[in-house]
């Protein structure tokens, strides 16, 4: 829905997203293509989870399972999704429930408090089809709670749906509404699509408004934390005795959610990333783009330059006039008390403005002549 008319509500701010340049870092990188990136972020709530949100509850209620003034909607979240849910639900007048890893961000626990849902944390420890489990512990709050209705992004057909229906024609109106030209040649085609893979919903449904409707040979890479379990071949998630901590929010699971294809005519390639390589893509785009993103969107962009880099994706670096997009997912906002954001904001190396800074404020203080 276009933002130059009144809106009825903050619902219908949802989306409509803008798709951006990254041109300093790919000049850095030495890249000829198009380096774009789809800034989820910018919608109404803060992530890419508001459109999952938005039509999961829309279609419950018309579906008949969600009651106003009566029903209690509960959603298994690890935050986004289920702020997502208490801003549209603080509209609609649904009293929320979140349940949530106790790993997850202390900004996401206050934001979802502040929108007057109710948190429930986890244990990190337990396993995804324990009953400790934020999936275990929302079907038990289910089952409990009268009238509850449980919400589950990892599960429902509308978490994808969402993307096929949204996010993906927004791309592609955005890249074929831009002319090519001279200076910024376009193969007026979304080339290569890359995101870091949650409940797998945003990349499963992207992959099929890409595939099905605009352009067949589009190459989908999904981008896997290592820790998680989710990128195929399952070889890419062999580490031995010792798994890997995952610090990022968002997305990498020990799990494989029903909503992700891992079909390869969905998403044709996966790139493993760091903890390391991921913030410091974070940093890198704050501090070079000006972007306030969070650290699930320095995985997608250290995934997408490392598959730039690999033999499948040198082709489309080297090729002026291809569309590269990559999407960030939301904003660093939800992650300032982050030891890793903290790490690089405040302890960082001093700039070399710091002498400058220094003297000026030490120098001695000029009186103007009146």
């Amino acid at each position: 829905m276009s933002s130059l008319h009144i809106l009825d509500n903050i619902v219908d701010a949802v989306g409509n997203t803008p798709l951006i340049r990254l041109d300093k870092i790919a000049a850095e990188e030495g890249l000829k293509c198009n380096l774009l990136a789809k800034l989820e972020y910018l919608s109404a709530g803060g992530s890419v989870k508001d459109r999952v949100a938005k039509l999961m509850v829309l279609d419950a209620e018309k579906e008949g399972r969600l009651i106003p003034g009566k029903s209690v909607v509960i959603g298994p979240s690890s935050g986004n999704t289920g702020i997502s849910f208490a801003m549209v639900c603080a509209v609609k007048g649904y009293p929320v429930i979140v349940t949530m890893p106790n790993r997850m961000s202390q900004e996401k626990e206050a934001l979802l408090r502040a929108l007057g849902a109710q948190v429930v944390r986890t244990p990190d420890t337990a396993p995804w089809d324990s009953p400790d489990s934020h999936l275990g512990v929302a079907q038990r709050l289910g089952r409990e709670i009268p009238h509850a209705v449980v919400l589950d992004q990892y599960d429902d057909p509308n978490n994808p749906l969402s993307h096929e229906y949204t996010t993906g024609p927004e791309i592609i109106d955005a890249v074929i509404s831009t002319p090519s030209s001279l200076s910024r040649p376009s193969s007026m085609k979304v080339d290569a699509f890359v995101a870091g893979v949650g409940t797998g919903g945003t990349i499963t449904g992207i992959s099929s408004a890409l595939k099905k409707t605009h352009n067949s040979d589009c190459v989908v890479v999904g981008v896997d934390p290592v820790g998680s379990l989710m990128a195929v071949p399952d070889s890419l998630n062999d580490y031995g005795d010792v798994k890997p901590q995952m610090v990022v929010e968002g997305i990498g699971h020990d799990f494989i959610p029903k909503v992700l294809s891992r079909d390869p005519r969905n998403i044709d390639t996966w790139q493993k990333t760091t903890n390391e390589e991921t913030f410091k893509a974070v940093e890198r785009l704050m501090r070079t783009e000006g972007l306030l993103i969070g650290g699930s969107s320095g995985s997608a962009l250290s995934g997408a330059l490392a598959w730039l880099k690999s033999e499948q994706g040198r082709k489309f670096a080297e090729t002026e006039g291809m569309n590269v997009v990559v999407l960030f997912a939301d904003s660093i906002r939800n992650y300032m008390s982050k030891e890793w954001f903290l790490d690089f904001a405040l302890r960082s190396e001093p700039s070399t403005l710091v002498g400058q800074l220094a003297g000026a404020l030490n120098a001695p203080v000029r009186r103007s002549l009146s």
